[in-house]
């Protein structure tokens, strides 16, 4: 089991239990954790434990990892709405405020590793799904920005959680 995740923002680089895979990071690149607000488009730059992985039933059929895992459902979100008494913390739909949906069509949360981003203690505004996911690509083959997480091809984040137990950590640089 490994013990850490390593994020080089500068290089888009991923690197966990032997391998170096290309990541995609916010659409606004990366900041001090201290200076993330809500929908700025930012990584947080930082250490984070991760939390527990969600993960499509339909679409993932097994997924190895000794950490908490829980099976999407169609109604799950994540409330992003500053002020809210839910913000950053799982909710399900419909929500009475601003809130993701966690089950989308286009693959990008098939598999989702919750960082302990702004979570102990959660304060309003400071960014809220922070997450390690699936990513998505651009016309020209590029991977493309995230909203302020971390993201790789579905088959490699699946790998490298097969390493991964509560304990492990990411560390965004």
């Amino acid at each position: 089991m490994i013990k850490s995740i390593y994020v080089n923002t500068k290089t888009r680089k991923l690197e966990c239990a032997g391998q170096s895979v290309v990541c995609a990071i916010g659409r606004s690149g990366a900041c001090l954790a201290s200076d993330k607000r809500e929908g700025d488009g930012f990584t947080p730059l930082g250490t984070y434990p991760l939390r527990w992985v969600y993960a499509r039933p339909d679409r993932v059929h097994q997924l190895e990892t000794k950490l908490p895992v829980v099976w999407l459902q169609a109604d799950d979100g994540w409330c992003d709405a500053v002020g809210d008494a839910h913000y950053n913390q799982p909710v399900r739909h419909p929500y009475p405020a601003s809130a993701e949906h966690l089950w989308r069509e286009d693959g990008l949360y098939d598999v989702i590793v919750v960082l302990g981003h702004n979570d102990d203690p959660v304060v309003s505004g400071l960014g809220s799904a922070i997450f390690l996911h699936c990513c998505l690509h651009q016309a020209d083959g590029t991977l493309k920005p995230t909203a302020g997480c971390v993201a790789i091809e579905r088959a490699q984040l699946i790998d490298i959680l097969a390493h991964c137990e509560t304990g492990t950590m990411i560390e965004i640089v």
